[in-house]
């Protein structure tokens, strides 16, 4: 190890006397800022408003109906049990027939492309995935309960049965038009 010289040694011992200083007398003046700060600075609490004053009201629907009685629970229930019957003759017999090859494609994804006479009754050529149908009327196309009512040359008319927004099951005509080729 090298000895340091004399007058080495005594700039580094004025430099560390001088940061030493330097330290202490800005931490008091800090301190005394602090302390300024803080008699300055005065908390305000705004007082709280007093509660209002709780009024007990009378209890005057004890003569009305109990929403929770077993008598008005029965009466909604009989209400729906009269309304799914109704709903039932329009829905049943199209649950319990046997579906027909074209109900599993959507309308939509159908167009009709030509029409002819078979046997004096009107039959529609009907295209579904590059693949030619013949329908005839009374047969079921489309995944809403379509049934085919009239065929003529430029369309074919359907009734289907949809559920409305409150859950009932209503008839609808749809059809489907003759499609000519774009060239």
């Amino acid at each position: 190890m090298r000895a340091l010289r004399p007058a080495g040694m005594a700039a580094a011992l004025a430099l560390l006397a001088l940061l030493a200083g330097c330290g202490a007398s800005n931490e008091d003046e800090l301190q005394q800022w602090m302390n300024d700060r803080r008699a300055q600075v005065r908390t305000r609490v705004t007082p709280l408003t007093e509660p209002k004053q709780f009024v007990p009201q009378a209890y005057t629907q004890e003569a009305s109906v109990d929403p929770f009685s077993q008598q008005r629970l029965a009466s909604v229930l009989r209400q729906d049990a009269v309304a799914s019957v109704a709903n039932t003759g329009l829905i049943g017999p199209e649950l319990a027939r046997r579906k027909e090859p074209l109900e599993a494609f959507p309308l939509d994804a159908m167009s009709m492309v030509g029409s002819l006479r078979r046997g004096g009754s009107p039959v529609a050529l009907i295209r579904v995935d590059n693949l030619l149908y013949q329908v005839r009327m009374g047969e079921h196309l489309g995944q809403n309960y379509g049934k085919v009512t009239k065929i003529d040359e430029a369309e074919v008319i359907l009734r289907e049965i949809v559920q409305d927004g409150g859950g009932e099951w209503i008839e609808r005509a749809a059809s489907l038009q003759l499609q000519e080729k774009v060239k």
